[in-house]
């Protein structure tokens, strides 16, 4: 199957994202020449993957008593994934079937969260971030930041049971972007027009075949309000902060000590060292258990090693 760079465009551009500038520029630059006909490499095979929701179960990562899921790449709202034109995608969709799997998986005491993100969607992101809170009142849900938890990977984080953080970690980028594209002047170059027919006044708001419109921008200026408020007063709630404090990051993007003085992780510690310590806590005294402690270390450390490939 091809990509379906228009539908991908479709999520990139003229919505709220609760991304890092740097990942938008990442995902905009694999677009931006295939949308406007200037790339010719067009790759195989990297559509859409759908599983069905009974695999979740079977495909669960359990270590011990722990379920380690995790939550790498660019975050959206419905579930698929790009394997080589642009960056790995985790859907909203299906971290939660992953988390439901653990929760009902009669040996996973704790299920870990294992971060490294730049964010993406904003929709969907608030759902998602209030099932995993009303979980940890089921089984502890311990965000891992292994490295990286910025924008949307940090509400889901803020959301967890506790945040910890390996120390070269990054948290933060508590804020939301949109990014619109105009070709008008391009399109008038090459002597093409666009004709655009529509009832509504904001129907043809963002085209990209007309300079953008004050009204668009005022249409743009209340869904990022929209969008902040939600973000800075969810992350506020699950955090037991101000608001204000919250506002105030600006959407930084904090080390894991400057994180740590600020209130927004609860620990730094080595991703190892953290996932040890998790599943030592639920070491039982059956041989099975035993031999399950005994592997925890071999297991986390291939864990860590492949974070950081």
């Amino acid at each position: 199957m091809m990509i379906n760079y228009p539908h991908l465009a479709s999520m990139v551009f003229n919505t709220p994202l609760y991304a890092t500038p740097d990942l938008v520029q990442a995902v905009r630059s694999v677009l931006e020449p295939r949308l406007l006909g200037q790339a010719t490499d067009l790759p195989q095979g990297l559509g859409m993957a759908h599983e069905p929701e009974e695999r979740e179960m079977q495909e669960l990562r359990v270590v011990g008593r722990v379920a380690i899921i995790p939550v790498h790449g660019v975050l959206v709202a419905r579930r698929g994934q790009i394997n080589a034109a642009c960056q790995e995608l985790v859907s909203y969709e299906r971290l939660r079937s992953q988390i439901q799997a653990a929760l009902r998986h009669e040996l996973v005491e704790e299920i870990v969260l294992d971060f490294h993100t730049g964010g993406g969607h904003a929709m969907g992101c608030k759902e998602l971030a209030d099932f995993i809170r009303a979980s940890t009142g089921e089984k502890p849900i311990t965000a891992l930041v292994n490295f990286a938890a910025y924008s949307a990977g940090y509400f889901l984080a803020a959301a967890c049971s506790k945040i910890i953080a390996s120390p070269t970690a990054g948290v933060g980028s508590i804020g939301v972007i949109i990014e619109t594209y105009e070709v008008s002047r391009m399109e008038e170059t090459m002597g093409v027009t666009f004709n655009t027919f529509f009832r509504g006044d904001h129907k043809n708001d963002l085209t990209p075949h007309q300079p953008i419109t004050d009204q668009a921008v005022a249409e743009i200026e209340r869904r990022l309000d929209h969008a902040y408020a939600t973000f800075t007063e969810s992350v506020a709630d699950y955090r037991g902060m101000a608001v204000d404090d919250v506002v105030a990051t600006q959407a930084r993007l904090y080390t894991a000590q400057d994180a740590l003085a600020a209130g927004l992780v609860d620990e730094v510690v080595p991703a190892q060292e953290a996932l040890d310590s998790i599943a030592q806590a639920y070491a039982g005294t059956t041989t099975q258990q035993s031999r399950s402690s005994r592997s925890i270390r071999a297991q986390a450390q291939a864990l860590d090693t492949h974070c950081r490939l």
